[in-house]
């Protein structure tokens, strides 16, 4: 077990914890949600003891070990991968080296012989036998091929380490598991991977992540970071964020009657419990949810963004032909004779391995670069606006506040009045409007692009992965902004729920050429035989 008691902690003037009490159990996965710099990554390094607080104090249960999602990706670069992983359990480790430092000696003597049969000992007790044989094992079901094993971590690519230290962590069945997001870097059948494993796994579980579908599947509470406090609520991320809004309606009601306040709890209740999945953490999470009462649920003090993109125009027949276009990237064919053609109310996700080649395609269709070979063609009722993944230039003159920024982009005849209205809706309001670009977080400048793009009103986005740098809040709000949106879409994405919710057709592009399905992503990830046959254009 894990516990918080009076837990507080200011970095100058910035209050991050004010007496922050709470206990992490056994058999437990808790999301720790909250805004971003509400201070998540810190307070799992308060946990961890890497940050010590003003006041208070966190303690650990007897004999229990703590494990850590590390971060320094090239902390590592000497040693095997395999010795890597086991690093991750420190008294194990020390033992084997311990040993065999004993055996080496030419001198052995009969007091080296009694101390090697105490570490033989405690090295069995503690699965030292099996140890290189389980390490493989969380490497392999994290995608590090066998013949990498024995390789020195230098010799990794950076996805590689992160999932050689995601390895680390999970190694040896700690007791507290604490996870800063470890989705991050992963395709989806390593998150599929440890999606499982964390549902399966029977100690404590503490994570932070961007990524909904995985809170969704793996968590059984959620403690949500806001002004200074860490409240916990039972169920997943979307229970918390249904339940906060159902909150919200019912908190803005006071003439509801409190009868019709709790059969509409009730309703809302069974529909989340009926959808439960039968692994044991959800049928564990679905009992939590039937002893949900009314007192349970509380408002969010959180703001959501309003997204909502117009079309000037419908868009007629002809949206856009793509005929054998290809393109080499530092001696790299990332495209090879790529060919489709979009419908007018197609929403494509443009899915895959490489991501030099989806950015790289959607530069080319928006005429950021030219292809080698091909050619492509937009109707002429289409018009486009593009989020890139790499947003820098729009921010170079850093002198503009965002009310000149923004002006920038819009029609001649809107006033400031319109604008600060505009801004006001992304959460830049009074002041904030007044804030130079040069100053902006990353999550701040794309919700500055997000702007731009609503005011060209056009009919096509182009969206490279639209919601890196974001907030939850903001995450759901592009989510839900994109599903309503009555134009098209051509979009990358590394968030299953993002895609999930939004693409009805998908686009793989392989180094042989792409699959072109129309399927919801869940259909195509779990189609064995469609993947079998993807993974074969990859060879």
């Amino acid at each position: 077990m894990l516990q918080a008691t009076n837990v507080s902690l200011q970095y100058g003037d910035k209050k991050l914890f004010e007496d922050v009490n709470i206990k992490f159990t056994p058999g437990n996965c808790y999301g720790l949600i909250g805004a971003n710099g509400a201070g998540k990554s810190t307070f799992l390094k308060v946990l961890s003891g890497e940050v010590d607080p003003q006041s208070g104090n966190v303690s650990l249960g007897k004999d229990e070990r703590l494990a850590v999602l590390k971060q320094d990706h090239y902390a590592y670069e000497e040693n095997e991968v395999l010795a890597t992983v086991i690093m991750g359990h420190e008294r194990l480790f020390e033992i084997m080296h311990e040993k065999d430092a004993i055996y080496m000696k030419e001198d052995f003597s009969e007091e080296d012989g009694m101390k090697a049969a105490e570490l033989e000992g405690e090295f069995a007790e503690l699965n030292g036998w099996e140890a290189e044989s389980d390490a493989a094992v969380l490497l392999k079901g994290l995608g590090i091929s066998e013949s990498l094993h024995t390789k020195k971590m230098a010799e990794l690519t950076g996805g590689e380490k992160v999932k050689v230290l995601l390895a680390q962590a999970l190694f040896g069945s700690p007791d507290i598991l604490l996870l800063d997001e470890p989705t991050n870097h992963l395709e989806i059948y390593a998150i599929q991977w440890l999606e499982e494993f964390l549902i399966n796994f029977e100690n404590t579980v503490i994570v932070v992540s961007h990524d909904r579908h995985f809170l969704n599947k793996v968590c059984t509470h959620i403690a949500d970071v806001d002004f200074g406090k860490i409240q916990l609520y039972i169920g997943n991320y979307d229970f918390w964020y249904e339940s906060s809004q159902l909150a919200l309606r019912m908190a803005q009601d006071q003439n509801k009657k409190k009868e019709e306040k709790i059969k509409e709890l009730q309703s809302f209740v069974a529909r989340f419990s009926a959808n439960a999945s039968k692994s044991k953490q959800a049928t564990s999470r679905k009992k939590m949810l039937d002893n949900i009462t009314l007192d349970d649920i509380k408002p969010s003090s959180r703001k959501y963004p309003y997204v909502a993109f117009t079309p000037g125009r419908e868009i007629g027949n002809d949206l856009l032909r793509v005929d054998g276009i290809s393109k080499t990237i530092d001696g790299v064919k990332v495209l090879n004779n790529v060919s489709f053609t979009m419908n007018a109310d197609d929403k494509v996700a443009l899915v895959g391995r490489d991501e030099v080649a989806k950015t790289t395609l959607l530069r080319i269709l928006i005429g950021e670069l030219e292809p080698d070979e091909g050619r492509y063609t937009w109707g002429v009722t289409t018009s486009q606006s593009y989020l890139p993944k790499d947003n820098s230039k729009y921010f170079e003159n850093g002198d503009l506040t965002l009310v000149d920024w923004l002006r920038q982009y819009s029609p001649e005849d809107q006033t400031e009045t319109f604008l600060r209205g505009f801004l006001g809706r992304m959460l830049f309001s009074g002041e904030e409007a007044l804030k130079k670009a040069d100053v902006l977080s990353g999550g701040e400048k794309v919700r500055c692009m997000l702007s731009k793009m609503m005011l060209s009103n056009s009919n096509v986005l182009l969206l490279d992965e639209p919601t890196n740098h974001l907030d939850l809040e903001s995450i759901t709000s592009v989510n839900n902004g994109l599903i309503k949106f009555k134009g098209s879409l051509l979009f990358t994405s590394h968030d299953q729920q993002f895609v999930n919710s939004i693409a009805n057709r998908l686009i793989e592009i392989t180094p042989s050429g792409i699959v072109d399905k129309e399927m919801s992503y869940d259909d195509y990830v779990a189609d064995k035989k469609l993947q079998k046959e993807i993974a074969e254009m990859y060879v």
